[in-house]
């Protein structure tokens, strides 16, 4: 993708380059006229060849090649004002900006009269040096000189006076950020940009036009190299070498980054399509891209979708596309997965986050409610500026969006921001005068004072407990009070790590699943508001065996009753997929108690118990025959009864196998075993806390195993299942 953004920069110079016919001459304005250069007949032949060459490609838009013809020619006759105006303009399309503005000056000095447009041209030379005082005087010039046929750049004059005075006020009062461009061997003398980073800031991926791109060949339309993806790693806190993000997916045409998903397995990528640009995915498979797939014609039109990003839960796409019936050219859409996993109708995000103007690079962060996104059209000082806007979900609305301020954001386009899940560093794209290459990535440090993001992040390795290798493996997280599935990840095959985003303020269904393998299930209560912290859990996983029990945590019953309470309801439905996906897996369910009340009062109420699942596995057409239940009362327990935790640990509803055989086509539903070790929390210059563990009081609602863990600066996280 040459990226949209800077094809809206061309276009406005080729709407603001409209009008120069008829341009008074005088001098000291001097044409290129072979009778003033009658003594160097030669160099004025040569010099005129360039002049026409550098016009050729400025009318067809090929700015960088016309800029290196008209200064040749402008070496020969520096003193001719429209030549000086071209130069200004091919500047100010580049990376030199701030070049043109010397040549600027120049057309004025030798013609003042040329065009009111140069008024407008120097404004913005002025304004991106931040000479506020300079550019409001040149606006001002524009608007007072041109004609009223010309309401459009009049239009734009002023929008650019309003930028100058948000200019003003946001330098006043610059935010505390420290910007560093990431060193060698990312930034380059290339273009480097649309840096994605993944929840936990371990992957990096962007996009470059480097002299290496697949193909090697250069984009005849914008004389640029072909863009091409390109990855890093994390190690220690330098960056490895970027290495190109392989075949499948960089090609000899345009291949750019669009958006990553929090675990950094699932990529959206943009390819240009002849001109007609779309949105792709690809999917991580150890350390293999898969070849890109087009989404569907809800997401992808007729008309150009240059970036999107993932939610946190990979449910949703965000996206920007110039399709008719937006509010400006390049407008933000939504849209989610329907229940057979395809992107529904898009919507669009609606005049609290769309303008008139450009609207474009939108990021998600992995808390699931804060949108940030370039716009020209909301509070600017120049060009693209990085807005954040807040979801509510009790209104369904958008905040009003706001700049992220200076020194963030500067009169130049600021574009592709994307933060961690910590909220600690940000990454973006910029043109700086200090920069190597083109555009430049620059991470941003926020003080530690900030306010943390409210999320968890889940993160870890799964392996065989057995052999310790790693295991491909399902992660499927379900909304507790709401029984529904609210995402899905999975461990990657060749190092089993794996990563969720949980945002605060629910009570999490986490459930592990691999082909083989017994399942684990685990409950992760995050309250409203709690801060970013990380939770770290290793899982083991057992191979199913004859033999072999694991006990089912979360099956809940009435005080002294056998009926089965709603909350046991997803427990059960992990059982009834582990029957289904292994027809040929028999099993024995048995209850367990703690040594509370007389023998026989214990074996009754646990064979009860038991028999309570089995009936709800054959209502669920789970073969009888395939079941056996019993109750075992406390001849079998797994702890002491000495203490309120032993006892806990006691009452328990398993599952024993009696008879197994593999099965080929399992749909890789089958469970798994988990060992978890003690979570850590990650906190930045803060030692590793090792939780407390507080003993729980039998509670005479349920029959429960929860077990409290005490996080510092007084968060409570409640997990189940340990």
């Amino acid at each position: 993708m040459v990226s949209s953004l800077i094809q809206y920069t061309l276009a406005i110079v080729l709407l603001l380059s409209f009008g120069f016919l008829g341009i008074v001459n005088a001098q000291p304005d001097i044409p290129f006229e072979r009778s003033l250069f009658g003594n160097d007949e030669e160099a004025f032949k040569e010099a005129y060849r360039e002049l026409q060459k550098g016009e050729s490609q400025f009318k067809l838009g090929v700015y960088s090649k016309a800029l290196n013809h008209l200064l040749i020619a402008n070496e020969f006759n520096p003193d001719n004002a429209e030549l000086n105006l071209k130069i200004g303009q091919c500047y100010l399309v580049s990376s030199d900006k701030l070049k043109s503005k010397s040549y600027f000056e120049k057309v004025l000095q030798l013609n003042p009269n040329i065009n009111p447009s140069i008024h407008l041209f120097l404004g913005r030379s002025y304004h991106l040096e931040m000479n506020w005082t300079k550019a409001l005087e040149q606006y001002e010039k524009f608007i007072t000189l041109a004609t009223l046929d010309d309401q459009e750049r009049i239009n734009l004059a002023r929008k650019r006076i309003e930028e100058c005075n948000l200019g003003i006020f946001l330098i006043q009062s610059p935010i505390n950020v420290k910007i560093d461009a990431l060193p060698t061997p990312v930034n380059t003398k290339w273009a480097e940009y649309h840096p994605l980073i993944s929840a936990d800031e371990s992957v990096l991926y962007f996009t470059s036009r480097r002299e290496n791109t697949t193909g090697g060949k250069r984009d005849p339309n914008f004389d640029v190299y072909y863009e091409d993806i390109y990855t890093t790693t994390n190690k220690s806190g330098k960056w490895s070498e970027p290495s190109s993000i392989g075949s499948n997916v960089n090609t000899i045409e345009h291949d750019a980054t669009v958006g990553l998903s929090p675990d950094g397995q699932q990529l959206f990528i943009y390819k240009d399509d002849g001109g007609n640009g779309n949105i792709y995915f690809c999917e991580l498979d150890g350390d293999t891209w898969s070849r890109p797939a087009k989404l569907n014609k809800n997401i992808n039109s007729e008309f150009n979708e240059s970036t999107a990003c993932f939610s946190y839960d990979g449910m949703t796409i965000y996206f920007v596309s110039n399709r008719i019936g937006g509010f400006g050219q390049n407008d933000i859409y939504v849209s989610k997965k329907d229940e057979n996993g395809e992107w529904g109708v898009a919507k669009n995000l609606g005049a609290s986050i769309n303008t008139i103007y450009n609207e474009d690079a939108v990021f998600m962060h992995p808390d699931g409610k804060t949108l940030y996104f370039s716009s020209e059209g909301h509070n600017t000082m120049g060009g693209y500026d990085i807005q954040k806007s807040i979801y509510n979900k009790l209104s369904d609305s958008w905040s009003t969006p706001k700049n992220l301020g200076y020194p963030i954001n500067s009169p130049d386009d600021d574009v592709f921001f994307v933060l961690a899940a910590s909220g600690e560093r940000g990454y973006y794209s910029s043109i700086k005068p200090e920069g190597q290459g083109e555009k430049d990535i620059y991470m941003i440090t926020f003080p530690s004072e900030n306010d943390k993001p409210e999320l968890t992040l889940l993160k870890g390795k799964i392996v065989d407990k057995k052999t310790g290798q790693p295991v491909e493996a399902k992660i499927e997280v379900v909304d507790n009070a709401l029984n529904e599935i609210v995402a899905n990840a999975k461990s990657n095959k060749l190092t089993g790590e794996y990563l969720v985003s949980l945002p605060s303020g629910r009570d999490y269904g986490i459930t592990v699943t691999a082909d083989g393998y017994f399942f684990h299930s685990e409950n992760i209560n995050i309250p409203e508001a709690t801060p970013y912290f990380e939770l770290s859990n290793d899982i083991s996983l057992s191979k199913i065996g004859v033999g072999k029990s694991i006990v089912l945590n979360f099956i809940y019953f009435d005080y002294d009753k056998a009926v089965l309470k709603d909350e046991s309801i997803i427990e059960l439905e992990r059982v009834l997929n582990l029957m289904n996906s292994n027809p040929k897996l028999n099993i024995e369910i048995a209850g367990h108690t703690d040594d509370k009340g007389t023998i026989e009062y214990n074996i009754r109420l646990s064979e009860e118990r038991a028999r309570a699942v089995v009936n709800w596995l054959m209502e669920h057409n789970i073969e009888k025959a395939r079941m056996t239940s019993k109750g075992y009362g406390f001849s079998k327990p797994i702890d002491n009864n000495e203490t309120d935790e032993g006892r806990a640990k006691n009452r328990r509803t398993e599952f024993t196998v009696l008879e197994y055989e593999s099965t080929i086509s399992a749909l890789n539903e089958t469970d798994v075993e988990l060992t978890q070790q003690t979570p850590a929390i990650a906190i930045e210059e803060t030692p590793i806390f090792e939780p407390d563990i507080t003993p729980i009081q039998e509670s005479k609602e349920k029959d429960t195993r929860i077990v409290e863990k005490n996080i510092p600066d007084g968060l409570l996280v409640s997990i189940e299942g340990v």
